[in-house]
């Protein structure tokens, strides 16, 4: 089965990770009774592993996702940072071999100091059209949709247009970026059915757990908007003199960190909610690489049974 054979028939849910740096994140991930086993006994419909800039770990991506293809689907996000045409051909028919027909297909985040890709390919348009002669249907492939439009793009119509590019070079469903702005949200999706792109909407969820966590996934990479509701949450419960210093001064660090996680939470629950109303084919919840918060999250905005 594929996802597209899911997303078919109803809506899906699905679960993202990382490869671990080191050995002990490894094991506790990958082994015996780790995150990825906990995640997979609340039965995600797939799981999605992400790697590094210029694909640094992808090693340890494949040996994550050879784990998580023994319970449920594995879907491998895949760059053309640094990556040759070759190099994309090798990989991915080392993805096949290990049994791993699913991907994201992403420009992917420049490294620091990088003004180009470095490799052969240069936008994730190249990298759909290029897996499609390569390796016709034998990958189900996945693209990032930007309702806010993509940071790098001139206009949210151009990045529409690229999104329409990547349906017509193949690509079967669009794992969306982090958006907060439901209105927004609204907006886009509207506008990518009048483009005539009938691609299934898969949302990507990040949980609200961290301050720090929070404003640097919003504008590090992304330039979320952040809605009032949301900053009122981070306002009140600042951690002074900010949440990226090590050893602030505040008095109440872990007070403010449990209340600002119990507020995020029921933030990231009710979001769930909006977006399922609008008729979306699946929530795509990013892990974080743990499994008590997310899958709380889960059962309490009914994404999964709670039998």
């Amino acid at each position: 089965m594929s996802v597209m054979d899911i997303l078919d028939k109803r809506s899906a849910f699905s679960f993202e990770v990382f490869p671990p740096k080191t050995d002990v994140g490894m094991e506790k991930l990958c082994g015996e009774g780790g995150v990825i086993d906990q995640l997979c006994s609340l039965k995600p419909d797939y799981i999605s592993c992400t790697y590094g800039a210029g694909g640094t770990n992808v090693g340890k991506n494949v040996e994550v996702l050879d784990k998580i293809k023994q319970k449920t689907i594995g879907v491998t996000h895949f760059t053309c940072i640094g990556n040759t045409k070759e190099g994309i051909r090798e990989q991915l028919q080392n993805y096949l071999d290990h049994g791993i027909n699913h991907m994201l297909a992403l420009r992917g985040d420049l490294p620091f100091g990088w003004t180009g890709t470095g490799g052969d390919l240069h936008y994730a348009t190249e990298l759909v059209k290029f897996v499609r002669q390569e390796f016709g249907d034998k990958f189900t492939i996945a693209v990032a949709g930007s309702p806010e439009g993509h940071i790098a793009c001139r206009s949210l119509e151009a990045d529409i247009a690229f999104l329409k590019q990547k349906q017509d070079n193949g690509a079967d469903y669009i794992m969306t970026q982090l958006c907060w702005d439901m209105d927004q949200f609204r907006y886009w999706l509207d506008a990518i059915r009048a483009a005539g792109i009938w691609m299934p909407v898969d949302v990507g969820i990040m949980p609200i757990l961290d301050q720090a966590a929070t404003i640097n996934m919003a504008l590090s990479r992304n330039g979320c908007v952040m809605p009032r509701a949301l900053c009122e949450i981070i306002s009140k419960n600042w951690i002074f003199p900010n949440p990226f210093v090590k050893d602030p001064f505040d008095a109440d660090v872990e007070g403010k960190k449990a209340s600002f996680k119990a507020a995020g939470i029921e933030y990231t629950i009710n979001q769930i909610d909006e977006y399922r109303a609008c008729g979306i084919n699946g929530i795509h919840l990013y892990a974080l690489n743990k499994y008590e918060d997310v899958a709380y999250i889960a059962k309490e905005a009914g994404l999964i049974d709670n039998v």
